[in-house]
């Protein structure tokens, strides 16, 4: 339907126009190619635009894409699953409709139950990102070894990094993977976490008589490497910002196509990884969930 003033509301259908239909085929194109990666984020697929298909990198061009977005799922053009949009939370359930229901979620779970693959390794790793927006991406990637993902975008506040000082803390030795933008504002955020944790670490340890913790960051990207490795993007910093960084020119972090982001990931968390004592975790952890599947009621195993 659509409103007095003629937006669009709920499902409406639509007639795109020829200009339209070109950037719909392209971001078609965008769509199928990182499937495996969906929901990826407007920013993602516009930036992609840009790299293969001859977008222009601007403002402009970037809330277009992100109108011919909503338009489009509106109208069921581009499938729901494809974006991810941002800036919505809700509580987790707060009631069961009945016991029964209560244990068909727990066979649910245990047929997903996995130990803690991080068990025996050192450090131990956290993967950071800045864009929200990649977080779902990540998490796929990062799953398969029981790390985190964590994300709270901009210059994180002190109880962020207070808390997550106390964690480390307990952890004694840690490696946190970062993923940020390469500006100015990006370089000076991962030094602000990495000065601003380790330290509030090193505080937590002491007040409670604990060996010193080992808390590094690691930059994994954006690099000035990878920018002109994957010809990616770039845009001059902002004439207000005189913080210096490495390079002439600025690149966002989801400006890196989502396969090459998920392999410099993976790649970073096994190269710190034993491999074999996963392996062997790995086996394990397919016993214990036999065992659990088949102590639940009404479950069938497997």
């Amino acid at each position: 339907m659509k409103t007095k003033t003629g937006r669009p509301r709920g499902y409406a259908p639509w007639r795109p126009n020829a200009a339209t239909v070109v950037l719909l085929a392209a971001i078609d194109s965008v769509l199928e190619e990182y499937a495996d990666h969906w929901p990826l984020s407007a920013r993602q697929v516009f930036y992609r635009l840009v790299a293969a298909h001859g977008i222009d990198k601007t403002e402009k061009s970037y809330d277009r894409v992100l109108t011919v977005l909503n338009r489009a799922r509106r109208g069921e053009r581009v499938s729901w699953d494809a974006i991810r949009d941002d800036g919505f939370s809700r509580s987790a359930k707060v009631g069961w409709d009945s016991k029964d229901d209560l244990l068909a979620a727990i066979r649910s779970t245990a047929k997903a139950f996995t130990l803690d693959r991080q068990q025996g390794q050192s450090p131990r790793l956290f993967l950071w990102c800045e864009a929200q927006g990649m977080v779902p991406q990540l998490e796929r990637v990062a799953r398969e070894y029981s790390v985190p993902v964590l994300s709270s975008g901009g210059f994180d506040s002190v109880t962020v990094k207070r808390s997550l000082g106390l964690e480390f803390a307990q952890c004694g030795s840690v490696l946190v993977l970062h993923l940020g933008d390469h500006d100015p504002s990006g370089v000076h955020i991962f030094t602000s976490l990495e000065q601003d944790v380790a330290a509030f670490a090193d505080g937590e340890a002491e007040r409670h008589e604990l060996p010193a913790p080992s808390v590094t960051f690691e930059r994994l990207a954006v690099t000035p490497k990878h920018v002109l490795r994957y010809q990616l993007p770039t845009s001059p910093p902002k004439p207000t910002d005189n913080r210096s960084f490495e390079g002439v020119e600025t690149c966002q972090c989801e400006a890196l196509p989502p396969d090459v982001l998920a392999r410099i990931v993976r790649q970073a968390m096994e190269s710190h990884i034993d491999l074999e004592m996963l392996t062997d975790l790995k086996r394990e952890e397919v016993e214990q969930r036999r065992q659990l599947l088949a102590e639940l009621p009404g479950s069938s195993g497997g």
